[in-house]
């Protein structure tokens, strides 16, 4: 693999800032000055400048005040910083709402906003689109030649879903489109002959409501699937006089990690580099390492949704939040580690919301480089200036990334399918938790992930794995099929091959279009109280090597093989002797069932036999101390290693007498490594 390129040729470095707001701090100057000084003082190089910013700039319809933009654009580029230039469609100003009351966002119980909050906008609205569309052309034609800007950052935190009448039609044309305009065909999709709520007209068609309809499944996923191309197409909208102005400067959005809102392998398509806000809860009633296995899966999210290129850290917290239940401050060694972190999984930028905390609103408590005080003595100004210190030294990785050999779907609309079905039980079905404990054993082992959803290429990789993989659209079982006749191992587990992408049960038993590959049929599934026990006991000469037996919770399947062999029975109840994991060899590579919810020492055990029956390439050949990980970024030439501790004890590393570099601070290392508390090492084998 190559290197890719960076965000901006500009400025071939990593990018280290954040959110900037001079709009709320124009009648204080001398504040506005001393920013400057204390944000090279920081080591920022980049700051995410107007995105809340449109009473600001068009203070009345049509009356336009740039001179304050103009002076803090020149400012920082006169300074050295550059500036990611924000769209302000996220929070229209009072006056627009006033005037044009069809702008504000309709709820499902067809109450609509008033003017407040955020998002708070109907992205069908023709009003909206077009006064979006003004304002960021004004944008593009007054900003296109300035030096300082080297990328856009399109409106903030997409999100919300709005249920007016211009979205309903929307939402009817958007159906007629997808059913070909035949509304039995939608009829039959939906399975609305279930208590009698077939449609004999498009007009009939409601979004899903509390007042009105909810029990339909097809209807509710099409709802959600609609929101998401609405939204792409709101933003399509948004970016156009962007890209006819500058065609030459990229194009993002932040994403909200795993927001269940929309689907962001929909969106991925449309950006030029992906970036999200990342949040995760130090410190509080999960181990910290636990924290980190769940955010690393996020960060592997965003490196994979456009194959592997570098993505950005738009907002992290340089100290706590205002809006999480407990805000607990970040312990010494937390902000770098949580930062390098983002940069170890495919991060080129480490940017934080906030640069100065607000005065008044609703984010006057949240984290900021500078604190209330206004300057720079502060344990968390002196924690970002050392980030900004660390990136200065790490050019070598700019634009590198990683090519694993093992990928795990995780898939918005599964989810959504998961989440919405009655049964088998309404609480813990934890469709994402269980992906990340199927992520975990590959984390602590060092090995590289990607985490793609079921559409993606499965090509080149050696371990395809699909927890619940409850939903199945068309064609993704063949080619499933074809990775694992061509060598590939594929790994599924309950609760898969349910329905097809409209949430209509597979006829002919479960699970469905992978009977075939994974040789099982499953017959039934056992909810569990929390209070129920089983076990799964592996065979004494099963093919993997596994000893003992394991603790079942929650859901356990009663499969049968047709062609399988299992590796595992159930224990106990009246499905004993049941298998409870299978294998099938299949072409020339082999499918593997686990029937049952499991806890960590069964994923433990049962991926570092797959990893060395498949022989799955690590970040770096040890086995490190529970909590500490390691992993690689490569250009296919030099391989640089991150090890991380994320646990609050100082942690002894045996890298086996191999000499490393530590490139943060050149100096040659030998076997013997010692990570203190939070802290970690970028090492690149020496010659």
């Amino acid at each position: 693999m190559t290197k890719y390129k960076p965000i901006s040729e500009k400025y071939p470095h990593f990018l280290h800032g954040g959110d900037y707001n001079p709009d709320q701090w124009l009648n204080y100057p001398r504040i506005l000055d001393e920013d400057i000084r204390l944000m090279k003082l920081a080591n920022w190089n980049v700051v995410s400048l107007g995105i809340f910013a449109w009473a600001a700039i068009e203070p009345e319809e049509g009356n336009y005040q740039f001179e304050w933009l103009d002076r803090i654009m020149d400012k920082l580029y006169d300074n050295g910083i550059y500036v990611i230039l924000a769209t302000p469609s996220a929070a229209p100003p009072a006056w627009l709402v006033q005037k044009y009351p069809e702008v504000a966002r309709v709820d499902s119980n067809r109450v609509r906003h008033l003017f407040g909050g955020r998002q708070n906008h109907c992205f069908t609205s023709p009003i909206y689109r077009e006064k979006v569309r003004s304002i960021n052309r004004k944008l593009a034609e007054r900003y296109k030649d300035h030096p300082a800007l080297i990328a856009w950052h399109v409106s903030n935190e997409y999100g919300n879903d709005c249920h007016c009448d211009l979205c309903q039609e929307a939402f009817r044309n958007w159906l007629k489109k997808k059913y070909d305009n035949d509304i039995k065909k939608l009829n039959h999709e939906w399975w609305s002959y279930f208590w009698s709520h077939t449609f004999t007209d498009w007009s009939q068609i409601q979004t899903p409501s509390p007042i009105g309809e909810t029990t339909i499944h097809g209807l509710n996923l099409d709802y959600k699937r609609f929101v998401t191309d609405q939204t792409v197409d709101f933003f399509k909208n948004e970016i156009a006089p962007l890209k006819e102005f500058t065609p030459n400067i990229p194009i993002t959005t932040n994403f909200m990690g795993t927001f269940p809102g929309l689907n962001y392998w929909k969106f991925a398509k449309h950006l030029d580099v992906i970036s999200w806000d990342s949040y995760p809860t130090w410190h509080g009633n999960e181990e910290d390492w636990v924290v980190a296995y769940k955010t690393a899966f996020v960060h592997d999210i965003n490196r994979s949704l456009k194959g592997g290129q570098p993505f950005m850290l738009m907002e992290s917290t340089p100290s706590v939040t205002n809006w999480q239940l407990v805000s607990k401050l970040k312990r010494p060694g937390m902000h770098a580690l949580s930062s390098i972190q983002a940069v170890a999984h495919g991060a080129d930028t480490v940017q934080y919301f906030q640069w100065r905390k607000s005065r008044g609103g609703f984010e006057k408590f949240h984290g900021a480089v500078v604190d209330h005080c206004g300057h720079e003595n502060t344990r968390v100004f002196k924690d970002v200036k050392e980030v900004g210190e660390i990136l200065k030294r790490l050019d070598p990785i700019i634009g590198t990334s990683v090519k694993p050999e093992v990928a795990i779907i995780y898939d918005w609309e599964n989810s959504w399918a998961i989440e919405d079905a009655k049964g088998p039980r309404q609480e813990k079905k934890d469709y994402l938790l269980t992906c990340q404990s199927h992520y975990r054993p590959f984390w602590s082992k060092c090995v590289p992930v990607d985490v793609i959803d079921m559409e993606s290429d499965f090509n080149g990789y050696k371990l395809l794995i699909a927890p619940m993989l409850y939903m199945i659209k068309d064609g993704v079982a063949e080619r499933i099929k074809q990775f694992v006749k061509n060598g590939g191992t594929f790994v599924t587990t309950y609760l898969s091959g349910i329905v097809n992408e409209n949430d209509l049960c597979y006829l002919g038993g479960f699970p469905g279009p992978l009977k075939e590959v994974l040789g099982i049929w499953s017959e039934e599934i056992d909810a569990l109280h929390d209070k129920d026990e089983n076990y799964v006991v592996f065979n004494e000469t099963n093919e993997l090597g596994i000893r003992g037996e394991y603790k079942t919770k929650e859901l356990c399947e009663i499969i049968h093989l047709e062609g399988a062999r299992d590796l595992a029975k159930y224990k106990e109840d009246f499905y004993v002797g049941y298998p409870a994991v299978a294998v099938n060899n299949y072409g020339n590579g082999k499918a593997y069932y686990i029937a049952f919810r499991n806890n960590d020492d069964f994923v433990d055990d049962f991926y570092r036999k797959i990893i060395e029956l498949l022989n799955i390439k690590r970040a770096i050949d040890v086995d490190l101390p529970v909590g500490v990980t390691a992993q690689l970024r490569t250009d296919g030439n030099r391989e640089f290693i991150f090890l991380l501790n994320f646990t609050d004890e100082e942690k002894k590393l045996d890298l086996k007498d191999i000499e490393y570099i530590d490139i943060v601070d050149n100096s040659m290392l030998d076997g013997k490594v010692m990570l203190p508390p939070y802290g970690f090492k970028i090492i690149e084998k020496g010659n």
